[in-house]
């Protein structure tokens, strides 16, 4: 293998981060921003920022070549071909992406990469070569995570708006019981950090041990932060309060997608960086420390440049929001991601997100979801997987053709 291919295989790893960073920043801040908890501006810098963090700080240093156990790395003729063929999932997944950020429509960019290797796995070994039942799994997320997360956030914001909207005593009732709220945020944010995220698997704390250090972190800034709002915020209008509980779950599902979804990017990177080095087939590849920043700034990148297109759709053209339909949406898509890992369900955080606005959107009645919109996103996320598979196999009989 040549290093000329290794430039350009990291120029493809590149160009995936860079796509991720494009159509997945609407998970964490298309909400915030069709609320006006912020405005465009300011989540492109937060959101670029917060994943680069992520990426670098806490994404996995050893990741697996092979997304999701989907094929084997021994189907292939050669751990040459096997670089080939990463690459042209990589590049594959990334087309695919780009041109559903183009047209403005979040899609699942771990579902992109795994329909990639499938398509190189079908080329090189044959139907035979893949985990069908890794892919039926994948399959059934497009109806997990929308319906769990739409459920929960309609259920959330229901009981939000009868005893925290419509009440009379609105502001009362918010400044007596914000706390609750802003416990039970920190805790989603602080187990989901420890249980979901690379950094949080390191440290080998187990499921009790993390619930106790959850349960103490959120005491803690509870504590501190209901005594700065008791003194600051003059008005407790929930609208008010919601909107800074909001700014915090988002920038929570920012950094931990730029923890979690920078490997889509590297992580075939980095086993074709193995077979550079030791021309031997990997199930796993150390990743360095310059191919995570590689990663991160190819995700912040993608936020500062194109972000803003499915930031759009999803945050203004779905259903109009507001910062406690904003809260419900995020604190429900962080909290589904969180259970359906524990649970080992197959989960996608931008189905999970665009369910729970349309949970909101379904919570207000019919008329209040543009079901056009829905409709498109649905078609999306049906073609996500074979137009990836089609896509990288075409790309993988054209450079192992030529090679």
């Amino acid at each position: 293998m040549s290093v000329y291919f290794l430039a350009a295989a990291a120029l493809a790893g590149f160009y995936m981060a860079w796509n991720i960073g494009a159509n997945d920043s609407a998970n964490s801040m298309a909400s915030a921003v069709g609320a006006k908890a912020i405005t465009f501006k300011q989540a492109i810098i937060i959101a670029g920022v917060v994943e680069f963090l992520g990426a670098y700080l806490v994404g996995s240093h050893v990741t697996q070549t092979i997304r999701k156990g989907v094929i084997s790395p021994s189907g292939f003729a050669s751990p040459v071909v096997f670089a080939y063929a990463l690459f042209a999932a990589v590049l594959g997944a990334a087309v695919w992406v780009f041109i559903a950020t183009w047209k403005e429509l979040p899609v699942s960019t771990t579902h992109s990469i795994v329909g990639a290797i499938v398509g190189v796995g079908i080329v090189s070994g044959g139907t035979s070569s893949v985990e069908w039942g890794k892919v039926v799994s994948i399959v059934l997320s497009w109806i997990i995570s929308p319906v769990g997360a739409g459920l929960c956030a309609f259920f959330l914001f229901r009981l939000i708006n009868k005893h925290f909207i419509i009440p009379e005593d609105r502001d009362g009732k918010t400044r007596k019981y914000f706390p609750v709220f802003i416990f039970v945020t920190f805790f989603i944010i602080g187990l989901s950090f420890l249980l979901k995220t690379p950094f949080g698997k390191r440290l080998h704390l187990g499921f009790p041990a993390s619930l106790i250090f959850a349960v103490g972190f959120s005491f803690l800034l509870t504590a501190v932060i209901s005594l700065i709002m008791l003194k600051t915020l003059g008005n407790f209008h929930p609208e008010n309060v919601f909107r800074i509980l909001q700014i915090m779950t988002s920038c929570y599902v920012a950094f931990a997608h730029g923890s979690n979804d920078v490997a889509n990017a590297i992580g075939p990177l980095a086993g074709i960086f193995s077979v550079y080095k030791t021309g031997l087939l990997p199930h796993t590849a150390e990743i360095p420390d310059f191919i995570l920043i590689l990663g991160g700034l190819g995700i912040s990148l993608g936020i500062f440049t194109w972000g803003y297109k499915v930031i759009k759709t999803v945050g203004y053209s779905i259903t109009e929001l507001t910062n406690t339909r904003g809260f419900a949406i995020d604190f429900y898509t962080a909290t589904v991601v969180l259970l359906c890992s524990k649970l080992g369900l197959p989960v996608s955080t931008t189905h999970a997100a665009v369910g729970a606005i349309l949970g909101i959107g379904f919570a207000r009645g019919l008329d209040a979801v543009d079901l056009r919109v829905v409709k498109n996103i649905v078609y999306a996320w049906v073609l996500t997987l074979p137009a990836s598979a089609l896509l990288s196999s075409a790309i993988f009989i054209i450079v192992k053709g030529g090679n």
